[in-house]
């Protein structure tokens, strides 16, 4: 069985990341580009950042080690990122220049990577032992 490790690097920067915003949010906010202290309710959403992105970085680095198809995972890691954008863009002039450029920026690399792991070329670990190659169903 084969390792995917595009899937392996894009899920364990996905996993790290929401393991420190669960452990540390302020200090995760902080290297995000806020250098103040959020509000409680920031806080609460920091933390389901956190879980989110842990979720999704922990599902997405198990498949790429079981040598499953990781192109849903891959596309649930962008969907994540393309939400903070939209977020992000609603509030882009109230966002400090090291917000926009971190945070927006991050996500919109984030979209990219999920992206181009949802579309890129399938591997023989994701390839069928059937005739042509054919992908498997049950993935």
């Amino acid at each position: 069985m084969a390792i995917d490790r595009a899937a392996l690097l894009a899920g364990s920067i996905r996993l790290t990341s929401g393991i420190w915003f669960l452990i540390d949010p302020l200090s995760a906010n902080r290297f995000w580009g806020d250098p103040g202290d959020p509000a409680p309710t920031a806080r609460l959403l920091l933390r389901s950042m956190g879980y989110r992105d842990a979720l999704i970085g922990g599902m997405l680095a198990a498949a790429a080690l079981r040598g499953k198809n990781t192109r849903g995972w891959f596309l649930a890691s962008g969907g994540a990122d393309a939400a903070d954008l939209l977020g992000g863009i609603s509030v882009h002039d109230e966002l400090k220049p090291s917000q926009r450029i971190i945070g927006l920026g991050g996500a919109v690399v984030g979209i990219g990577v999920g992206l181009w792991g949802a579309a890129r070329r399938t591997t023989g670990v994701e390839r069928g032992a059937g005739r042509g190659g054919e992908l498997n169903a049950v993935d």
